[in-house]
């Protein structure tokens, strides 16, 4: 759940060797550096923010992904992916991520390693080429059984440098566990040591909007005071293109 992507460092030693071959070459090296700077203008770069505007649900390390236009995380009325019941349930990003970063070649993405706390808020900073510009994130709300949060697909190409989207975040249930917020069945801290992923779908089986959490208002099996409900919008969502 915390794997985060990071870029590679060059070896001093085999950078300095490589200068001194391009130079002996007579002006390579100019020609390469152009290149590379022609390619890093040409991605747009975004700072991606989220906010969580609940009360009393902490929301998971969140995915975040930039893809093409063919690749939808969720679709409603369908069948969630095996990664995002591992999200929605687990609040577990890695295999969501994964997907998404397998649906292209120019795909990019960001492990989260951090909750956010209600009130609290993350900042991301992400860079993409023309062809993979389609914003996609997801985050658990932890008190829960497999509600989730998140942005679809949604098309930034049009954002000029300097532009700002926002968007406000809806709830979503994943529909592969029943909800009923009994003990022993979430992994947020309102029922420590409740359970997390489970491969059985024990529910309608199809991504759908959320009808709201169960508390003990509602049912005194469940684990949730009545400080744990939630309504839409449950966050905000706002990038800015930097480059």
């Amino acid at each position: 759940m915390n794997n985060q992507l990071c870029l590679s460092a060059r070896h001093l030693l085999a950078g300095a060797a490589l200068a001194m071959t391009l130079a002996a070459c007579g002006g390579s090296d100019n020609n390469r550096n152009s290149s590379s700077s022609n390619q890093a203008e040409s991605e747009h770069m975004f700072d991606i923010r989220i906010q969580n505007l609940s009360a009393a649900q902490p929301f998971s390390p969140v995915a975040l992904a930039l893809t093409d236009g063919s690749y939808a995380p969720w679709v409603i009325g369908e069948p969630s992916s095996l990664g995002l019941e591992h999200l929605a349930e687990g609040g577990d990003n890695s295999a969501f991520l994964s997907h998404a970063l397998a649906s292209s070649d120019s795909a990019v993405g960001i492990n989260g390693a951090e909750l956010i706390l209600p009130g609290g808020s993350v900042t991301y900073t992400l860079s993409a080429k023309p062809e993979a510009l389609h914003l996609n994130l997801a985050s658990m709300l932890v008190n829960t059984n497999d509600a989730f949060t998140g942005v679809n697909a949604v098309d930034l190409s049009g954002m000029a440098v300097g532009a700002e989207w926002r968007a406000n975040l809806p709830v979503y249930d994943a529909g592969t566990e029943t909800n009923s917020e009994h003990a022993g069945t979430i992994p947020g801290p309102a029922d420590a040591g409740g359970e997390g992923f489970n491969a059985e779908r024990m529910d309608v089986n199809f991504v759908a909007r959320h009808s709201g959490t169960v508390t003990q208002t509602d049912d005194q099996t469940s684990v949730l005071k009545e400080n744990h409900r939630f309504d839409a919008p449950i966050g905000k969502v706002t990038v800015v293109r930097v480059r």
